[in-house]
C-alpha cells in the first residue's frame, strides 16, 4: 500500500494561492489514481479533485473548478494541489488518497492531512 504525506497548508487571505503536495513513500504513484479530499470543521470530508497518474486526466468539484489545478511530477512521485483564487470556504484539513473507483472513491486509510486557512 502507498503511504502518503501532505504538505503546502498555511493562512492566506482571501484571493491568495496555496500550493499543496502529496508525497509518497514505499512505492510510487504507478497504477494509480491519486485524489484530493478535504474536511472543514464540523462538516464530512468531502471530494476536492483527482488525478490519473497514467495520463495525467483530472476531475475537478464543481465548487474548486477554475481556482484548482492538479498536476503530476513523475521525477518527485508526487502530486501538487495548486489553489488559486481561494475563498473562506476553502478552510480546511486537505487529505489525498488513492483511488478507488474514478474519479471520488478513496481507497487507503487517511494521513494526517494538512490544514488549510484563508482568512475574510
Amino acid at each position: 500500500q502507498v503511504q502518503l504525506v501532505e504538505s503546502g497548508g498555511g493562512l492566506v487571505q482571501t484571493g491568495g494561492s496555496l500550493r499543496l503536495s502529496c508525497a509518497a513513500s514505499g512505492r510510487t504513484f504507478s497504477g494509480y489514481s491519486i485524489g484530493w479530499f478535504r474536511q472543514a470543521p464540523g462538516k464530512e470530508r468531502e471530494f476536492v479533485a483527482t488525478i490519473s497518474w497514467h495520463d495525467g486526466t483530472t476531475y475537478y468539484a464543481d465548487s474548486v473548478k477554475g481556482r484548482f489545478t492538479l498536476s503530476r511530477d513523475i521525477a518527485k512521485n508526487t502530486v501538487v494541489l495548486q489553489m488559486n483564487s481561494l475563498k473562506p470556504e476553502d478552510t480546511a484539513a486537505y487529505f489525498c488518497n488513492t483511488i478507488r473507483t474514478w474519479p471520488s472513491t478513496p481507497m487507503g486509510s487517511w494521513g494526517k492531512g494538512t490544514l488549510v486557512t484563508v482568512s475574510s
